[in-house]
């Protein structure tokens, strides 16, 4: 679901990306004050790590001629609350945007407000937290997880068109592409919920007090051995499963050609212009393509350096926020 920058104008564009700039500086503040912020930086690097990878893998959704991927908004808020989630995923965009081309740099701020904001922010607390709160049970993980996903992935398909729709982008008219977005991100929806919910019942069989709703009676947190098996995961679907990648369009490509009959507006103006400038001197690995011969290879090479890439950055970020807060406690 990245949006690309001819789906919105620079009003909207530049308004969104105030937004969630605005939804950062908050997640940031709140964990300064998260007393379990410091246990939380490798899982941070490494679940931002397993998500880009993840994003990755294009599902097929059968009969439809679409396909879909994980968001990873609710996976990462059931592992370290939303507001660290939250910069977590935004790291994860901001690496495909500038990185590998994936959404446009003028859309960036819509993007990471309808798969980052509305998720971490909105749907893990209001709706996840009161399913599962701390009546823990596997059933109530796997209906909080498929439900929040739910609900978040069709509040995010919504977002997109009201954005468009704001933008005057008169190709995809407003009762069409609705008609045409929701239903197709709710069968993305109900694949990636099972998935969220599996991966959450696995970490919460085997160390529940990773879960950030259970974490406040955690006296500590071992982390070790989860994050040594979500950073293989993160390497081997990166790396290897990322080549079963379906080829056909995702839910925002398939609606945008049923409603326009194309998945590629054009973006016009100086502005997008120079948005698309930007991009093309950051884009170093463009469409997920490394500079090899071999496709397959190219492919693995992006995958792996990506989440490299992630797991990095999403551990500065984390550390520099856990430093910054030191410095003032001891002020």
């Amino acid at each position: 679901m990245h949006m690309a920058d001819a789906l919105l104008n620079p009003a909207v564009g530049g308004v969104m990306c105030a937004v969630s700039a605005g939804a950062i500086g908050y997640s940031v503040a709140k964990m300064k004050g998260d007393k379990q912020a410091e246990k939380k930086l490798p899982l941070m690097a490494v679940a931002g790590a397993f998500v880009f990878a993840a994003q990755m893998i294009n599902f097929t959704i059968p009969g439809t001629g679409s396909s879909g991927h994980i968001g990873g908004g609710i996976l990462l808020s059931g592992l370290l609350g939303g507001p660290a989630a939250l910069l977590t995923l935004s790291v994860v965009l901001m690496i495909q945007c500038l990185f590998f081309a994936d959404g446009g740099l003028l859309a960036l701020g819509c993007n990471i407000f309808n798969m980052g904001v509305i998720p971490c922010l909105f749907i893990y607390p209001l709706l996840f937290k009161a399913i599962f709160g701390k009546k823990t049970g596997m059933g109530r993980l796997m209906a909080a997880s498929a439900l929040s996903v739910v609900v978040g992935l069709q509040l995010g398909a919504f977002g997109v068109v009201l954005e468009t729709t704001a933008s005057g982008i008169t190709e995809l008219p407003f009762g069409t592409f609705v008609l045409l977005m929701q239903p197709i991100h709710l069968a993305i929806g109900l694949v990636e919920g099972i998935v969220t919910g599996g991966i959450l019942t696995f970490v919460w069989k085997s160390r529940p007090e990773l879960l950030d709703s259970v974490q406040e009676s955690a006296a500590g947190v071992p982390v070790k051995k989860t994050v040594a098996i979500l950073a293989v995961a993160a390497l081997l679907v990166a790396g290897g499963l990322s080549l079963a990648a379906s080829g056909l369009p995702d839910g925002l490509e398939w609606a945008m050609e049923k409603t326009a009959g194309t998945a590629e507006l054009e973006a016009e103006g100086p502005v997008m212009d120079a948005a698309a400038d930007i991009q093309e001197q950051t884009a170093l690995m463009a469409d997920y393509a490394a500079p090899v011969d071999s496709e397959a290879a190219s492919t693995s090479i992006a995958g792996v350096v990506g989440s490299v890439m992630t797991f990095v950055l999403a551990g500065i970020v984390g550390t520099v926020i856990v430093v910054v807060k030191k410095k003032r406690v001891k002020a």
